[in-house]
């Protein structure tokens, strides 16, 4: 699930008036400071971020989005969906990439963040279909024309915005599982000729894709948690740095966040051979459907995430929205219901029981700046 694709280009950041006025007003408004760190703390080898799905969709729920998230992080992700519109219609890749997302990587290098971008070129919110804006165009990823748009998109990404980390698919087991099979072949295809283009032109980022680790441990389709892996994704996609990770345990058969196993992500790791990032997840703060769902329960699973990514030695953990999303402004689309509660905070900002759990684990040192 991508909940930040799917308003994105709402979100009035799309000109080049708009994107100066988004960094001026983040860079003039009042900085909280960061949450202290503790020497006296076990250091952690992840970093702690969030993505930029503001509650309501506009420039001002955005700046307050990342005011508020800025003090308790130290990386943050930009997931990005393939601007296939735009790009069908004749506009370049880096024109949508300096007027939408040029503005928001360098406000978060001026926080002093690592970046990572995460590009899913399918629908986030259906892994069974294509992505909304082709579907509406009628074309698809298994055509060789749409595929070289994706790469001219991940090209522009990694050359204009140089991340750290850049991801170039999403779920991938969980599209094999859920789409048909011609395109699952198309992703792996443009997926590892985006690869071999990057490290033609000498890339700096480490490049992933990203696993649904619910269904890696056979919880999609299962009632009991029983290791099936991720073996095919890293046959299909061999250029694979560090193995991105998708989490949402509450909507599997677990009950209670301490049900989860201790290994459910340091077996992926091991299987890999790769470190791993955990690129979104959570646990909702209300029921879904028969899903539990409460604000204790939400937290006693950040609680129980923190001790996940220590036995996996993680690199970064990404919580995919920082607030609530106010459904008034994003309007109830398809699949978006379970996904509406995954904030630390309300959409009014109001603290949930979780962000004190996650700035807990904040104030342990980050492993490389211990005794800075």
């Amino acid at each position: 699930m991508r909940v930040t694709r799917v308003g994105r280009r709402a979100v009035a950041l799309g000109s080049a008036t708009a994107a100066l006025f988004f960094i001026s007003a983040c860079k003039s408004s009042t900085d909280a400071g960061t949450i202290p760190t503790n020497p006296n703390l076990p250091s952690r080898t992840f970093r702690m971020g969030f993505a930029n799905a503001p509650p309501v969709l506009t420039t001002e729920s955005v700046l307050r989005t990342i005011d508020e998230f800025t003090p308790r992080a130290d990386a943050a992700e930009i997931s990005p969906s393939v601007p296939w519109a735009a790009m069908l219609s004749g506009t370049t890749a880096e024109a949508v990439v300096r007027s939408e997302d040029l503005g928001l990587v360098n406000l978060y290098r001026a926080r002093g963040m690592m970046v990572v971008i995460n590009i899913d070129p399918a629908n986030g919110l259906a892994r069974d279909q294509e992505a909304p804006e082709l579907v509406a165009a009628h074309r698809s990823i298994t055509e060789p024309a749409i595929q070289l748009l994706y790469r001219k998109f991940v090209t522009a990404i990694d050359t204009i915005l140089h991340p750290t980390y850049l991801g170039l698919g999403v779920e991938t087991n969980l599209i094999r599982f859920a789409s048909p099979s011609p395109v699952y072949q198309a992703l792996k295809t443009m997926a590892n000729a985006a690869a071999a283009e990057a490290r033609a032109r000498g890339t700096s980022a480490k490049l992933l894709v990203s696993v649904q680790v619910d269904l890696a441990w056979g919880l999609i389709g299962g009632t009991t948690p029983s290791y099936a892996g991720i073996a095919q994704d890293l046959t299909d996609f061999p250029f694979m740095d560090v193995v991105g990770l998708s989490s949402y345990p509450y909507l599997g058969v677990f009950v209670t966040p301490e049900e989860i196993p201790l290994s459910y992500y340091s077996r992926i790791g091991a299987q890999a051979g790769k470190p791993v990032m955990v690129l979104e997840g959570g646990w909702s703060s209300t029921t879904v459907s028969s899903h539990p769902g409460t604000p204790a329960l939400q937290a006693r699973y950040i609680h129980r995430q923190r001790q996940l990514l220590d036995d996996a030695r993680a690199l970064a953990v990404f919580q995919l929205t920082y607030a609530d999303l106010d459904l008034s402004s994003w309007g109830m689309q398809p699949g978006l219901a379970p996904f509406v509660t995954l904030g630390l905070v309300d959409k009014d900002f109001h603290a949930k029981p979780a962000l004190a759990v996650w700035d807990s684990a904040f104030a342990r040192p980050h492993a490389t700046t211990t005794n800075r």
